[in-house]
């Protein structure tokens, strides 16, 4: 069989497997009775395996094992503990052991992001016209995922949704056996630590703008944990499958992620960033003024949703690329480390402890005061939009998309 529908499926269930709980996990969390602070460490787990991760993959797989059997061994593991250990918690009500079978899952989901990656590369010929596609595969799995398990199951709320990702997680296990093979890319080199985390980026730092711009990323991913954590919760106070109508966003992601290369030579990566940024605003912003009302408006609602193409490809897409363009090509590899190290590890963990922390400050009994809660990250976001927009500086276009 050819490589590339190959790597397009093997995309469409990595990302499946994440999407078929991870969304609607907001929502299970309170069905169970569980206290908000059990959601915070939930959508903590993935931030924490973030910052874990470059270890195993550098010191381990990258050095010593063909990745599709370490990505097939990873997603055995994580099968398990998705269709054992976790459903074992539930029905004892064990919110503890819920959250460390969630993290132990974690360490094992997320490292198969980036072997997916390792897999794909090392198996296309053209990886700027291929690797979108066949990334555009995922989008459409998560799509895929979460519309099964919210609107096809009426999962929201019930634990068949970990059902659902134990088996597809088994089933992409069989899969990865079928892959072509990829021998470990990092076989025989020396590996610091340093250079694992991107600490080699370190050099771009001495640049006003490439700080500006790292600080505000990671300031501004605070307040974005909210979304994650909290959006499906939310969003059930208006629809009966929420899950199903958060996905019009990845759709929106899809829509412009085709429009960025154009959006890129119109406005340059300063604009861009900012643009991406105020999408964020916008969205808190409409989801405040939604709740405000009761029942909450739900066009207000959708269209915060469907803001996250915006939010999403403006933000860390074209953060990327920015760094891309920034760091030597000596360095790229640990500067895109480096980003994720600082936005979706440390940024995200304190963003998701913060917000709970908010959740649970604007909640009384069962009610949560969700036009405050959003008008926290709205304010947040918005600060740091400001900060952003004073004071870094760019050419106004960028030369590259």
């Amino acid at each position: 069989m050819p490589k590339f529908p190959l790597l397009c499926v093997m995309m469409f269930l990595q990302f499946f497997v994440w999407g078929s709980w991870y969304v609607t996990a907001g929502t299970f969390v309170p069905a169970m009775q569980w206290d908000q602070s059990t959601t915070g460490w939930v959508y903590s787990a993935g931030p924490i395996a973030a910052l874990i991760s470059p270890l195993f993959l550098g010191l381990v797989a990258d050095r010593y094992f063909a990745s599709q059997r370490v990505l097939a061994l990873l997603h055995a593991l994580g099968g398990g503990i998705m269709l054992v250990l976790i459903p074992g918690a539930i029905e004892a009500k064990d919110a503890p052991s819920f959250e460390w079978y969630v993290l132990a899952y974690m360490l094992c989901y997320m490292p198969t992001l980036g072997l997916s990656n390792t897999v794909a590369f090392s198996h296309i010929d053209d990886a700027e016209k291929q690797f979108p596609l066949a990334r555009v595969f995922g989008t459409l799995g998560w799509i895929a995922a979460v519309t099964l398990v919210s609107k096809g199951l009426e999962a929201d709320t019930k634990p068949v949704m970990f059902v659902v990702a134990g088996g597809s997680s088994l089933a992409m296990a069989v899969f990865c056996l079928l892959l072509p093979h990829t021998p470990p890319p990092a076989a025989g080199k020396q590996v610091s630590v340093g250079e694992l985390f991107g600490l080699g980026a370190l050099e771009l730092l001495r640049e006003r703008a490439f700080t500006v711009f790292l600080v505000c990323s990671f300031l501004i991913c605070i307040p974005l944990a909210g979304y994650y954590g909290f959006g499906n919760q939310f969003a059930a106070t208006v629809w009966e499958s929420p899950g199903f109508y958060l996905t019009f966003g990845q759709w929106a992601e899809v829509f412009f992620m085709l429009v960025m290369p154009l959006c890129f030579l119109r406005l340059g990566v300063k604009w861009m960033l900012a643009i991406g940024m105020l999408a964020w605003v916008l969205r808190y912003g409409l989801f405040s003024m939604a709740a405000g009302n009761t029942p909450p408006t739900g066009w207000m609602v959708l269209a915060g949703i469907l803001l996250h193409g915006i939010c999403y490809d403006f933000f860390f897409v074209t953060g990327q690329i920015y760094v891309d363009q920034k760091a030597r090509p000596e360095i790229r590899g640990q500067a895109q480390s480096f980003l994720v190290l600082v936005t979706q590890g440390l940024g995200a963990l304190i963003g998701a402890q913060v917000m709970t922390a908010i959740v649970k400050g604007n909640t009384d009994g069962a009610e949560v005061g969700w036009n405050t809660v959003w008008l926290w990250p709205c304010l947040g976001a918005g600060a740091i939009l400001l900060v952003f927009v004073l004071l870094f500086r760019a050419p106004s276009r960028a030369v590259t998309a």
